[in-house]
């Protein structure tokens, strides 16, 4: 669920496994009230490990899972007590588009610029499948991943085409009709349309978001003359989007229609506790947004933390 705006830093791992296993093993998240807000609220910090630097986020539960963009590590958050750990030890490359199959407890892993695909079982760690989606040596950005009746689907923000994983089998299929192909960073965030007849995707570049068949013919959504300013991950929870806008430190809520072709934005979330939100996933009546922090040096003593915003219950 990364755009351009640090592409360059992506594609360096500074952090070595070790270093980040050494600081998270069993490190307690701290949680205090920031001045960050949402309609008036107040959000709260959830403090990740020094080093980790999180791009996406998938709930199960009551644990958190995140991925980190230096080495791919895997870490679980317990969000009711805070205690975190690294449950998988990455491959070396980027971890970034997650989602979670609650019958398998199987966790779907976007690898960015590696141009692959993991699934990690997530009561192990092991790596039970992995998938080459674009050809090693060929430029590629797998960004997100949405599981759904027919597959998990990723996102490629460089080929403009959705990867469908089904079966073990992988089938691509390129965006098409109404969908702007420009030289930048492209297809991002994904999620499915309130009635689950099709895709919605949103482009990095142009802010757009389209209605996306399983054919790849993409219709561009009609939100009143909107876009979206640096757009990033997409959740859907019944009518409202959530779409995440990263270097405005944002995440807009639109009202969708049932089919997903139209839609008003009707809210935008912030929060002074923003630093590059990348993603976000509900639990109770809060929303978990991970900060990429990409301005900022990946280290090994870089902080990173979660902002989480009250939101009531959906």
């Amino acid at each position: 669920m990364t755009t351009p705006l640090r592409r360059a830093a992506l594609g360096a791992a500074a952090i070595t496994t070790a270093a980040v296993l050494a600081a998270s093993s069993l490190s307690p998240a701290s949680a205090g009230a920031g001045r960050g807000h949402h309609g008036g609220e107040v959000s709260t910090h959830v403090d990740l490990p020094d080093g980790f630097p999180p791009e996406s986020i998938a709930i199960d539960g009551g644990t958190a899972y995140l991925g980190s963009r230096a080495n791919g590590d895997i870490y679980a958050l317990d969000l009711a007590t805070g205690e975190g750990r690294v449950i998988s030890r990455g491959p070396g490359t980027q971890s970034l588009g997650l989602a979670i199959d609650s019958r398998t407890h199987w966790l779907y892993v976007a690898g960015g610029v590696s141009g692959d695909a993991r699934v990690v079982d997530l009561r192990t760690g092991a790596v039970v499948a992995s998938y080459q989606l674009v050809p090693k040596g060929t430029p590629a950005f797998v960004n997100d991943v949405l599981l759904t009746e027919r597959g998990a689907v990723f996102t490629d923000s460089v080929h403009d085409t959705l990867h469908r994983v089904r079966d073990g089998q992988v089938e691509h299929v390129p965006l098409r009709g109404e969908w702007v192909e420009t030289t930048e960073y492209n297809a991002n965030g994904i999620t499915t349309t309130p009635d689950g007849r099709a895709l919605l995707v949103v482009n990095s570049t142009t802010g757009d978001l389209y209605r996306v068949e399983e054919n790849g013919q993409a219709t561009k959504v009609d939100l009143g003359g909107r876009s979206f300013t640096h757009p990033d991950g997409l959740l859907r929870e019944g009518r409202t989007l959530y779409a995440v806008q990263n270097a405005i430190n944002a995440i807009a809520a639109v009202h969708l229609d049932r089919t997903g072709t139209s839609g008003a934005v009707v809210n935008t979330l912030t929060s002074g506790d923003f630093d590059v939100p990348t993603a976000v996933a509900r639990h109770g009546d809060r929303l978990y947004v991970p900060n990429a922090r990409f301005a900022v040096e990946e280290a090994p003593g870089t902080e990173y933390w979660l902002t989480a915003l009250e939101v009531g219950r959906s």
